[in-house]
C-alpha cells in the first residue's frame, strides 16, 4: 500500500456556494466528507435541488466507501445524502444533533431503516479500513455540534476545517479547540483544507452573541407581530430568537416544514431550550394581540413556495402582512439570490411591514471565519500544502492569496474547481487530471434526468412560449386533408392575434406543398422564420403530424 498516491477529490462546494463534498482516496479505499445540496440559481426554471454529481466518480468504486463523516447538520452538508446513500452503502459518522437532522432527511426518502449511522463528539478517533484514522475537532458556526477533522493517511496529515469561525461567545458550546489545531501543526500536516466563504472580509466575523443584542432592540421597538426568517437548520439561532421572544413576554410560532421538523428534532435530543408555554403551534396565534407574537419562518432566501414568500405574495392561508408587522431577515443571502430577496422585501414593505436585514442591524452574523481568523488558522496549522474549499472563485483565490502572505509557496497552493484530482506521494503534491461531474438536478422525484438542454428549453418556454402546429396529411399521397390548425400559449393572445394566426396556417399550406421533404423540419422551419420575421420572437415551435 505503501506506494499508492493520495488523492483528494473535490465533488461539490468549490467555486461554488453549497453541495460540499470531498473524497479522500488511498488505494482501493475512499472516505467521503459530507454530501450537500444547492439551491438552484435563479436560471435553473423548475429545479427543486442541485446536488453534487458523484456518479462518475462513484461508478466503479461504490464498494472502495469505508465511511462517510458529515462535519455538521446544515443542508449544504447533508442535503445530498439520501442520494448518496441510495447509491452507496458505507458507515456515516456524524455528532449527535447532526445525526437527528440526517435521520429526518433518510426518513423522508424511505432510507432511514436501512442507513448505518453512528454518533461521534469532538474528540473520538475512528479507524476505517485500517488506513484513515479520522480525529474530529471542535469548531464553532451557526449550528451546534460541528465539528473539524484530521485525517492521518499513510501519505501524511489531513486536516479538514469544514464550516467554522473563531467564536470566543458561542451561542452554543464552548469556543474553538485552539489546543487541538495546535497539536495538529505541532504533527507536520501534510495539508490543509480550509473553509473560504468569508476569506475576501476583512477583520474578524463577529460572534453569535451580537445577535443577542440585537433580537433585543428589535423585540423592544416592535409594537406588533415580529416575523423571523432564517434557515431551517439554523438552530443556534432559533435558540436566540427564543430566548429573546421569552424575555420580552411573547410567545413563538414555527413556519415552515423544515423548521418545523429540524426544530422538533433539535429539541428532543436537547440542544433547545424551550421555557414553558412560549413554543405555541401557528393556529393557536387567534386571538393573541400582536405584541405577544413571534413568528420564526423559512423563506429567507426569497422562495415563493416558503412561508415567508407565501406571506409576501399574499398566498399564506393563515397569515396576512399587515402595518406594524416587522420582518426580520436573519441570514446571509446566498449568491445568486439577491434579485429574488429583494423582490420578496419590496413586497413585504409594500403590505405595510417593517423590514429589518443585514449585518449593521445586528439581526444576523455570518458562521464562517473572516481573514484576520484564518491568519491564525494557518499560524496554528503550520500546513505544507493548501487547498482553499467551501466558496466561489473568488474566496477561494482570496483565500489563496492570504496564504501567500502567510509565507506558503504559491506552488503548494492548490485552487482548484469540482472535479480537479489533487495528488500527493512522497515526491510531493500536484494537480493531475479533472474527472467528469458537475451538478445533478433534483426536480420532483427525478434525480439527473433533467440537463442542460431541458433547462435550455424551459429558458425559452419562459421567454417566449410555444406554438404546435397541428397537420392531417393523407396517409398514401401525403398531401393535406384539413387545414392546419395553430396552439399557443405565451407567445400571443390568440384572440386580438387571429390574422398572425391564419398567415402562419397559410404558411404552413404553401410550403408543405412545395416542399416534398419531411413534413416535420419543413413546419418547424417555416413557422419559426415567418414568426420572428412578424413579430422578432423566438417561441418554441412545435409540429404534431398525423397521418389518416
Amino acid at each position: 500500500m505503501a506506494n499508492y498516491k493520495l488523492k483528494i477529490i473535490p465533488l461539490g462546494g468549490l467555486g461554488e456556494i453549497g453541495k460540499n463534498m470531498t473524497a479522500i482516496e488511498y488505494g482501493r479505499n475512499v472516505l467521503i466528507i459530507d454530501a450537500g445540496v444547492m439551491f438552484p440559481e435563479h436560471d435553473m426554471l423548475g429545479i427543486d435541488l442541485v446536488i453534487p454529481d458523484f456518479t462518475h466518480y462513484l461508478k466503479d468504486k461504490k464498494d472502495w466507501v469505508r465511511g462517510i463523516v458529515v462535519t455538521h447538520g446544515h443542508e449544504d452538508h447533508i442535503g445530498a445524502l439520501p442520494y448518496l446513500l441510495a447509491e452507496v452503502n458505507a458507515p456515516v459518522y456524524a455528532t449527535r444533533l447532526t445525526t437527528g437532522l440526517i435521520e429526518l432527511k433518510l426518513r423522508q426518502k424511505g432510507l432511514a431503516s436501512r442507513a448505518n449511522l453512528n454518533t461521534i463528539q469532538a474528540g473520538d478517533q475512528i479507524s476505517m479500513g485500517g488506513l484513515f484514522d479520522v480525529e474530529f475537532f471542535h469548531v464553532c458556526h451557526s449550528i451546534p455540534d460541528a465539528v473539524g477533522l484530521a485525517v492521518r493517511t499513510p501519505v501524511g496529515l489531513i486536516v479538514h476545517t469544514g464550516d467554522f469561525k473563531f467564536d470566543y461567545t458561542p451561542a452554543w458550546g464552548g469556543p474553538p479547540d485552539f489546543g487541538a489545531l495546535a497539536r495538529f501543526g505541532a504533527e507536520g500536516p501534510l495539508v490543509l483544507l480550509a473553509d473560504s466563504t468569508n476569506a475576501d472580509n476583512p477583520g474578524f466575523t463577529p460572534s453569535e452573541k451580537t445577535v443577542d443584542e440585537g433580537f433585543d432592540k428589535v423585540f423592544r421597538e416592535a409594537e406588533g407581530r415580529i416575523i423571523v426568517a432564517t434557515f431551517g437548520s439554523l438552530i443556534s439561532r432559533v435558540q436566540q430568537i427564543i430566548n429573546a421572544a421569552a424575555r420580552h413576554n411573547r410567545v413563538v410560532a414555527i413556519d415552515g416544514r423544515s423548521l418545523e421538523e429540524s426544530t422538533e428534532q433539535a429539541q428532543a435530543l436537547g440542544y433547545l431550550n424551550v421555557p414553558p408555554g412560549v413554543l405555541v403551534d401557528l393556529m393557536s396565534l387567534k386571538g393573541r394581540p400582536d405584541s405577544q407574537i413571534t413568528i420564526i419562518a423559512t423563506g429567507s432566501q426569497g422562495e415563493p413556495g416558503a412561508a415567508l414568500g407565501r406571506m409576501a405574495n399574499g398566498r399564506h392561508r393563515h397569515l396576512k402582512i399587515k402595518k406594524g408587522d416587522t420582518v426580520v431577515m436573519s441570514s446571509r443571502v446566498i449568491p445568486g439570490n439577491e434579485q429574488v430577496v429583494a423582490r420578496a422585501i419590496n413586497k413585504l414593505f409594500q403590505q405595510g411591514a417593517r423590514v429589518i436585514s443585514g449585518r449593521q442591524d445586528q439581526v444576523h452574523v455570518s458562521g464562517h471565519a473572516s481573514r484576520e481568523e484564518l491568519k491564525l488558522l494557518f499560524n496554528l496549522v503550520k500546513p505544507k500544502y493548501f487547498i482553499p474549499v467551501h466558496g466561489e472563485l473568488r474566496h477561494l483565490h482570496a483565500h489563496a492569496e492570504l496564504a501567500r502572505k502567510q509565507g506558503l509557496p504559491a506552488e503548494n497552493i492548490f485552487v482548484v474547481e469540482n472535479g480537479h484530482v489533487v495528488e500527493f506521494d512522497d515526491k510531493g503534491g500536484r494537480v493531475t487530471e479533472r474527472i467528469p461531474g458537475g451538478w445533478l438536478f433534483v426536480d420532483g422525484s427525478g434525480i439527473g434526468d433533467i440537463g442542460p438542454q431541458v433547462l435550455r428549453d424551459r429558458e425559452m418556454l419562459s421567454q417566449d412560449g410555444f406554438v404546435i402546429a397541428v397537420v392531417r396529411l393523407n396517409e398514401k399521397t401525403g398531401e393535406l386533408v384539413a387545414r392546419p390548425r395553430i396552439i399557443t400559449r405565451g407567445f400571443v393572445f390568440v384572440k386580438e392575434n387571429m390574422d398572425l394566426i391564419e398567415r402562419a396556417e397559410e404558411e404552413i399550406i404553401a410550403n408543405l406543398r412545395l416542399d416534398g421533404k419531411d413534413p416535420y423540419a419543413t413546419i418547424r422551419t417555416t413557422l419559426a422564420d415567418m414568426l420572428y420575421s412578424e413579430t422578432r420572437r423566438q417561441p418554441m415551435v412545435m409540429p404534431v403530424v398525423i397521418e389518416a
